[in-house]
């Protein structure tokens, strides 16, 4: 078999076979990296979101709660302020002049009515009160003398009776005798009467000795002291040089609350009507007390009316002139009456006409339109529109918006 001769391409197959590098193609890029580039964009985006984005506003809260309910409550009808006074306070002076010799008083000691509170000078008193006794005996002595000599006139006078009855003596003899028993008499009853004066002079120096004693007028406690011995004490000042008074006492059970009411007001305010009274040093202590009076008359300066509050139970904590505040109150039934929920001023806010507070929810301000109702001092009534445990913002900007986030700062 003769072999086949090798078969060789024409020129136009190798042409076609031939590869082009005259004009080499782009390669595209891949999509790795432009999924790449476009997260770098979208971060750096959301990073210059994240630090010029608004910072939330700083704000403080208050969780209100829902006053508890019962059957039937005191509601506050008027606040008002003043004062416990004692009804029963004396500065205890001497009712003569002279020199303090003793005083045995400190403030802060009991006294008992009657007690010996000092002693004035009583040299002079004394003095004379032994030469009113004197005079005293000496007019008893006169008496005796002239009964004596009375009791013989009458003899003599009896004895010239008789005489002159048997005509032995003469009618002048028997009118002497006569005259002379009638004088005695006289002298008799003048001589009583000077024994009586004698007897009240001696009273009397008994009670200006007496007055040289100063007692309590009633029991009591001492909060100031006057005088101290060696001062000369007076029932009325003289000049610079004298004092008036002893010391001052307090009927710590005589305390009470004097109160000055509105005149516009007082037509809530009545006898025996309960009154709810706090001290300003004691915040906490609700005292129960109630109205004594009403004093039937105005203070046109100040346009108010005095009231007396009396406590229902008297502390050693109540101290004269310390100041007090009281809520007079009166009975409701909680039929007729809500109980609203009270929050401070500052967080009331008005928008479009409206009275609205700022609730704290899940990190965002939410506006509520609320319902006021009475005002008791810094704090406001919410008639409707809050609820028992909502965190009410009370500090915070005035250009706070709905939604708008807030953080709670902590104080």
């Amino acid at each position: 078999m003769l072999a086949s001769e090798p078969m060789s391409p024409d020129k136009e197959t190798l042409e076609n076979l031939r590869i082009d590098r005259t004009n080499p193609a782009r390669p595209k890029p891949p999509v790795v990296l432009m999924l790449v580039a476009a997260l770098l964009l979208v971060a750096a985006g959301g990073l210059v979101w994240w630090f010029n984005r608004p910072k939330p506003a700083l704000v403080r809260t208050l969780v209100v709660h829902e006053p508890a309910s019962g059957g039937d409550s005191d509601k506050t009808l008027l606040n008002a302020s003043g004062y416990v006074t004692a009804r029963r306070e004396a500065t205890v002076a001497s009712k003569v002049m002279g020199m303090v010799i003793e005083v045995l008083v400190e403030e802060g000691m009991k006294v008992e009515a009657g007690q010996v509170l000092a002693r004035i000078d009583s040299s002079n008193v004394e003095k004379s009160l032994h030469l009113a006794e004197a005079q005293k005996e000496s007019a008893r002595k006169a008496i005796n003398e002239t009964k004596a000599t009375l009791e013989q006139a009458e003899r003599e006078l009896q004895r010239f009776t008789k005489l002159a009855a048997n005509e032995v003596t003469s009618q002048s003899e028997l009118d002497r005798a006569e005259s002379d028993a009638k004088s005695l008499r006289a002298r008799l009853e003048r001589q009583e009467s000077e024994v009586t004066v004698a007897d009240r002079q001696v009273a009397l120096w008994k009670q200006q000795l007496d007055d040289t004693i100063i007692r309590a007028p009633f029991a009591g406690v001492v909060t100031v002291k006057n005088a101290q011995p060696g001062e000369i004490i007076s029932p009325m000042s003289a000049g610079g040089f004298t004092r008036t008074g002893i010391c001052t006492i307090v009927d710590m059970r005589s305390l009470e609350i004097e109160v000055d009411v509105n005149e516009s007001y007082i037509n809530r305010v009545q006898a025996g009507q309960p009154v709810e009274a706090t001290l300003d040093s004691y915040p906490d202590w609700h005292i129960p007390t109630k109205v004594i009076a009403i004093i039937p008359t105005a203070d046109r300066q100040k346009a108010t009316v005095k009231v007396r509050v009396g406590f229902e139970k008297l502390d050693p904590r109540i101290l004269p002139h310390m100041s007090v505040k009281v809520a007079f109150q009166g009975a409701t039934d909680t039929k007729t009456t809500q109980r609203n929920i009270s929050i401070p001023k500052s967080a009331l806010r008005q928008r479009d006409g409206r009275d609205v507070v700022w609730i704290l929810r899940s990190g965002h301000a939410e506006r509520r339109a609320v319902t006021v109702g009475a005002t008791h001092g810094d704090d406001v009534e919410i008639a409707a529109g809050l609820n028992g445990g909502e965190a009410v913002i009370v500090e915070g900007p005035d250009n706070l918006a709905d939604g708008a986030r807030v953080t709670e700062t902590k104080r």
